[in-house]
């Protein structure tokens, strides 16, 4: 099974890597491809550009076994809608079970993506949330298409739905971008060499105080 990560890692921290690790062990992924997005849908534009993420993301992301890095939506440019991504990643891996991860604030949202029904039909949609929380009052689509463990995910290359739960997350992008902005100390959230990269870069409003940031 491969698992694909989206988001716009705007910066990549240490709870993306800590969910995505949590996703491999527990679904038993045999790889999992981080893809950032150029430009997001349903969201505004990333702060830094889409090389500066990728560098970022490459920075970490190259030294974990059975990850990699996926940059076609930045290279595609413009907008990025999954089906796009998935498609193309389809077309790649005919016969392979795909596993989407998406947070349970997409999953909310996710029939107001495009083709949404379509994307059920190229990979299983794995709904990362925090433990012991319900699935809620399901749509039909939903109820029809959930199984209860990853086993099942395994059987069939699309098109079921599992609730995962994961680590609560109490780190945002948000959240170290303003603080980087105030010049306030971000080294527990974000991996050693991505902090070096954005100090050296002075993204994120990080133009000043960067050493003494680190060292606090």
């Amino acid at each position: 099974m491969i698992g694909i990560f989206g988001g716009t890692f705007d910066p990549i921290h240490f709870g993306h890597l800590r969910v995505a690790r949590e996703a491999m062990d527990t679904l038993g992924l045999q790889a999992l491809r981080w893809v950032p997005a150029f430009q997001p849908p349903l969201r505004a534009a990333p702060v830094a550009t889409a090389a500066q993420r990728a560098a970022m993301l490459s920075l970490v992301v190259g030294g974990l076994a059975g990850q990699q890095l996926d940059t076609r939506e930045l290279e595609r440019g413009g907008v990025s809608y999954t089906i796009d991504t998935l498609e193309s990643l389809r077309a790649e891996q005919p016969d392979a079970a795909l596993c989407l991860l998406v947070g349970r604030d997409q999953f909310n949202h996710f029939e107001r993506w495009r083709r949404w029904q379509d994307i059920l039909n190229l990979a299983h949609l794995v709904v990362l949330d925090r433990p012991g929380v319900a699935a809620g009052d399901l749509p039909e689509w939903a109820r029809a298409r959930l199984c209860a463990d990853a086993q099942a995910l395994r059987h069939r290359p699309a098109g079921r739905l599992l609730f995962l739960a994961v680590s609560p997350q109490e780190i945002s992008a948000t959240a170290i971008r303003t603080r980087l902005a105030e010049h306030q100390p971000v080294a527990n959230q974000v991996p050693p060499g991505v902090l070096d990269y954005i100090y050296s870069n002075h993204l994120y409003g990080s133009a000043e105080h960067g050493e003494i940031c680190k060292q606090k």
